[in-house]
This record gives C-alpha cells, structure tokens and sequence, in this order.
C-alpha cells in the first residue's frame, strides 16, 4: 500500500505549490504555530512582513530570523488538536480548493477515486529540523490514504512498520516526490531524521529552476508565481523543505462522536514541534 511517485509535476508547477504554502496557506483563518507566541494582528500577513528580509538575507547564521523563517506547521481543513490528538466538528475552515484539487487527482490516479481531502498539515524544516517517529492515526476513516508532498531541500525518510521497534527501510525525498500511505502501511510507523541539501550540489534543485508555461489547461488550478514573488521563496528554499500532508478525516457519512468539556480549539505544542505526534529535535549537522 506505499506508493512513492518520483517528482510528476510539470515544468513550473512546483512553484505555484511552494508560494502557496509561504503565503497563501499561512493567512488566518488557517492555523500555525507562531499562533501561541503571538497576538493575532501579528501572524496576520507573515508574506508582508518577511518577503524584504529574506530577499537581502544571507548565510550568517546570526542574522535574525524572519516570520517566515519561525513558521513550523501550518493546518488546514479540520485543525489538529495538538493536546488531545484529535479533530473536531467544532474548528474547521475551508479547505483550500486548489490543495482538494490536486490531492484528489493524485488519489485517483492512484485507485483512491472519492478520496476527499479534508486536512492538511504543512510542515516547513530546515537543515537542523527533524521529525521523531510516530504514526498517523488520528483520522477517524483510515481506509482512506494519507498523501505527502515535498518541496525544496532534500531529507531521508524512514518507513518503518507496526512497532517502534521494528528497523526500518530508508529511502531519500526530493523536491516533488510524492508519497502515498495507504491499505497496510497507513499505519506504519516513520520519520525524518534529516534535510540535507540538494544532492545535485545546487542552491536549489533544477527542477525548480524553469518557469511555469504561459499556456497552462483552460481551468488549471496552477497559477504564474511573479518574479518577485518567486524571489523570495527561492531564498527561503535555499535553507528550507516543505512538506504537505492530506488527510480525510471522516468516511462517507461519517461523523464526529460526541464530545464534552472542549471548546475544539487547536491547542499546539511548541515552536520546535514539526508533527503532531512528535517534536522537530534540534541536532549537530554532523549526527543522525
């Protein structure tokens, strides 16, 4: 039931995906991290308020960090509740139409027709991030596949199985691979012990490089990223990987059991935490 799609995506596409995940998909109503730290007025436009200090940044490490650069997760959909590892009818917002899109597609080229996607999960690392091992399965429907997409920096990933114990097999993600859990491994265990640099030994992979078309399909879902904009995501790519993962939370029909003395709001762990059921672990470069 693992099916790993090396990078389908056409020419340009990632783009429009990568500026999506830094500057659409941050805005309210949607959920991030800096949520906790922050008054709302303040994580209203984290785009706005980076976009300058990312373009002149440069590789010191003492430079202070953009918002853009703090962001760790990011929900949509159904919002996680870090503390009860559950999702709730009662925090929900619209799941965006151009993310349903594409993950519908993907499932349904992958013989997952009906797959409806109903939660995200966006995790942004960076070369010191990491993800502990864990298992998906707060998602009351898991017939359904969970659908991972990658962007930017390269990372290992470890596909484990059952039991934590069990060794697992390691295989590298690249910008625009793609990953679908599903049948007996949705419930496997894994991780991401590390980001490492784009192997072609580039700032960024090549398939970033070209520009979307200028004849895209009548309705395609994919916009043309601006010169400017696309700037300022290839200077947070430089250093940085996204992941997005898509989740259908509930069966056909399917709702909610009853709950009592929650108020369904997303209570989420700290900055450093990449996951919900794992803390993104701060590491030497040279350690695994």
């Amino acid at each position: 039931g693992f099916i790993f799609i090396p990078n389908p995506f056409l020419p340009g596409c990632q783009r429009h995906w990568v500026k999506q995940c830094l500057k659409l998909y941050p805005e309210k109503p949607n959920v991030c991290n800096l949520d906790l730290h922050m008054p709302p007025e303040k994580t209203t436009d984290l785009w706005g308020q980076s976009k300058e200090q990312l373009k002149r940044k440069g590789s010191s490490k003492r430079e202070p960090k953009s918002l853009l650069e703090k962001l760790r997760w990011v929900t949509l959909g159904y919002h996680y509740n870090w503390d009860t590892k559950k999702y709730s009818a009662n925090h929900h917002t619209p799941f965006p139409s151009d993310l349903a899109f594409l993950s519908e597609q993907v499932a349904a080229a992958c013989g997952f027709r009906g797959f409806q996607a109903q939660a995200g999960i966006l995790n942004y690392y960076h070369f010191d991030s990491s993800l502990g091992i864990h298992v998906d399965e707060s998602e009351l429907d898991h017939s359904r596949p969970l659908l991972s997409f990658s962007f930017g920096q390269s990372s290992i990933f470890l596909l484990g199985g059952l039991k934590r114990e069990e060794a697992p097999t390691a295989m590298f993600m690249h910008s625009g691979d793609i990953m679908v859990m599903s049948g007996f491994s949705r419930l496997l265990y894994h991780a991401v012990p590390r980001v490492l640099p784009n192997p072609e030994g580039t700032a960024l992979p090549s398939c970033l490089d070209q520009p979307l078309s200028s004849d895209l399909p009548v309705g395609s879902v994919v916009e043309h990223s601006s010169d400017e904009d696309w700037q300022v995501c290839a200077k947070y790519l430089q250093s940085s990987r996204i992941n997005m993962t898509i989740r259908q939370v509930l069966a056909e029909g399917q709702k909610f059991p009853e709950e009592s003395g929650t108020n369904g709001k997303s209570q989420a762990p700290s900055e450093d935490s990449c996951h919900e059921n794992s803390k993104a672990k701060r590491h030497k470069p040279n350690t695994v």
